[in-house]
Order: structure tokens, then sequence, then C-alpha cells
């Protein structure tokens, strides 16, 4: 089967964790949309909203302006969406966008002569967040959430965004080679020369054996996308710092 290919251009954007008091990736998709900022192919790399459950209608409804414009650019941008673990059941939100559920992650490109496996990053992990992960995106629970959120007036997840606010996603990881490398055991390694992920928030890179990993920054956190081009230097992404000044 022949792989979708990632574009010379294209724009990785990860970890925007886009709420009502936090709108800088919402002004971003008002600069794409206004072509401000131009490209043929947009990837989010998950966590793109604080909470977006799209079974959960409260939040779909403090979220609507940013779906409207990613649907509204969809329609003239290749877009995907690598769900991740703030924004996830998202296929029936984006009808024209290509959602990538965490299950068939990573999403493998082909570009160049490179084959590219881009994921959110919570995949190689402990064997209690898997049980997590698989508990917040089970449907009974999800179905729930929304008749308790709905019968208590919202109170719910207003709790979980005040929980939200009081993040800090600058924090430095200390020994996250270790965790980088964890991806060296999974099954799929051996299917790509380069892995791209977000989910740690630590802008870092590293060289392994036959792999070259990349964990790009937060935008929620400093505003940064990042933006693919030919091979130079031993890299394929260049950062960008969003201009406050496009908003």
């Amino acid at each position: 089967m022949s792989l979708k290919t990632l574009h010379e251009g294209a724009i990785l954007v990860a970890d925007s964790h886009c709420a009502s008091w936090r709108t800088p990736f919402i002004d971003f998709l008002k600069a794409l949309e206004r072509r401000e900022i131009q490209t043929t192919q947009l990837i989010l790399m998950g966590d793109n909203f604080d909470l977006l459950f799209g079974s959960v209608e409260e939040t779909l409804r403090i979220n609507s302006e940013a779906i409207e414009l990613l649907n509204r650019l969809a329609l003239t941008i290749e877009i995907f969406y690598l769900e991740g673990n703030h924004d996830f059941r998202l296929t029936s939100l984006f009808p024209h966008v290509h959602v990538v559920e965490r299950g068939n992650q990573p999403l493998i490109l082909s570009f160049e002569n490179l084959r590219i496996a881009l994921l959110h990053g919570d995949i190689t992990v402990p064997l209690g967040y898997q049980i997590y992960t698989g508990l917040i995106r089970n449907r009974f629970i999800l179905f729930c959430l929304n008749i308790l959120n709905a019968v208590f007036w919202g109170i719910i997840i207003k709790k979980l965004s005040q929980q939200m606010q009081g993040k800090n996603h600058c924090k430095k990881i200390e020994n996250f080679e270790e965790i980088a490398a964890r991806h060296n055991s999974a099954s799929w390694v051996s299917e790509c020369d380069v892995i791209i992920e977000g989910h740690y928030h630590q802008n870092r890179s590293f060289d392994f054996e036959k792999l070259k990993y990349y964990n790009l920054a937060a935008f929620a956190c400093n505003e940064r996308y990042y933006v693919v081009k030919s091979p130079q230097n031993q890299t394929i992404l260049d950062e960008v710092i969003f201009h406050k000044e496009l908003r």
C-alpha cells in the first residue's frame, strides 16, 4: 500500500491547548484563513484543545469557533488531526479532516526518500497510563460524563477547565532522552526513518541508531510551530514563532 505524502512546506502544530482563556491557536487559524500564513498541508499533532471530547456537548460549545475555522480550512488545505489525550472522538466533528485516532498512530507519511512517523506521543507508555487513556475514550464513560455535566449545569467541564489553567506546559523533563528512546523497541520503528511527536512539550531532537527523533514544543507554551523543509544539516523542520502582529 502506498503511503500518503508529507509536503514540503507542511505546517505542524502540537499541544496548542486551546481554551476560552487561551486563544492563540484561534488567532493562528485565522491567519491561515486570511492566507497570511500559507501552506497546502496542516498537521495537528494532538492536544490542540484543552478539552474537546466529540461526544460531550459542552466541550463542543466552548470550542465552536475553532471547530468552525478548522472545518472551513479543511476545504482548501489538507489537514491531518492526530488525536491526543485532551482531544478525541473527533471524526464526526471534522468530516473533511483526516482524523487519526490513537489506535491508528503513528501515521506514516513519505517525504522525499524518508518515511516519517507522526504521533501525538502517548503510545509507548506505562501500563497505568494505557488503562487511563483507554478509560477516558470509552463511549459509555463519555456518555455518562455528557449527561452528568448537563444535569449539573456544566460544573464538571468547568472544574476540568479550571484544573487545566494551572498546568505548566513549559516544564523541562529531566532524562527525557530515556523517554524518547522507548520507541526504539516498538514494532513499527523498522518502518520509519524519522519520528515526530508532541505530548511532552520538550522541543528537543535526538539521533538514535538509524532513526531521527523530534519532540515538538507546545504551541501553548511559546506559540511555536514547525515547517517541513528538504533535509539540510540533518533536519527537516524549521521552527517558527507565531507573529503577534498577524493577529
